[in-house]
């Protein structure tokens, strides 16, 4: 009786550390997602704030401007997207006394709403695909697309992400692969297979 109690607490030992070993390779997998959005969110909130700063420069640039003036400048949409392609620069905010230098950033943004934005370039790179891409690919390719703006993995990840949440883009996992596909595209080859679930 006792060796079928010693084997059935080595059993259990053993169904123990199994589980324990696959909760803590989950919680590092966990960890270095978060980290990894974290990252990438502080990538987008310095692209945030160094906007914030060219807008003030704007703003205090353009000073009595009339409103329809103000209206134009503050209604580019595009200009906070392409910050975080931008090398991040801390400007000071205090340029009230020096107007004419202010009005260089305006200059730079207004270059800078010429070019597509970074979902822009996302979508159309998707669009252009016919097979599902992993982010990493996806910022490989327009890298070496564009190879004026710094595109990070992070950031492009992010911006899928987003692009799934709002149902522009569809998510496929293969393995522990996480692959992205353009909207349209994936439409009738996903109906399939959630059909072939619920038949089965």
């Amino acid at each position: 009786m006792s060796e079928a109690n010693s084997s059935h607490a080595t059993e259990l030992t053993s169904q123990y550390i199994a589980q324990v070993t696959g909760d803590l390779e989950r919680n590092t997998k966990e960890q270095e997602r978060i980290g990894l959005e974290i990252e990438a969110l502080q990538e987008q909130l310095h692209a945030l704030q160094h906007d914030h700063t060219v807008l003030v420069n704007m703003q205090q640039a353009l000073g009595d401007a009339n409103p329809a003036a103000e209206a134009d400048a503050a209604g580019v949409p595009s200009v906070p997207h392409q910050a975080s392609a931008e090398p991040k620069q801390n400007k000071p905010k205090k340029t009230a006394s020096k107007k004419p230098a202010a009005k260089a950033p305006y200059a730079k943004a207004s270059t800078e709403a010429t070019k597509p934005t970074l979902v822009d370039l996302i979508r159309g790179h998707l669009k252009q695909e016919t097979e599902p891409r992993s982010a990493a690919e996806i910022s490989a390719a327009l890298t070496h697309a564009h190879p004026d703006r710094s595109v990070k993995t992070t950031v492009v990840r992010t911006t899928l992400e987003g692009l799934v949440a709002k149902s522009h883009a569809h998510r496929t996992k293969q393995g522990s692969s996480v692959f992205y596909t353009t909207a349209a595209a994936s439409e009738p080859a996903a109906a399939e297979p959630q059909q072939e679930a619920v038949a089965g």
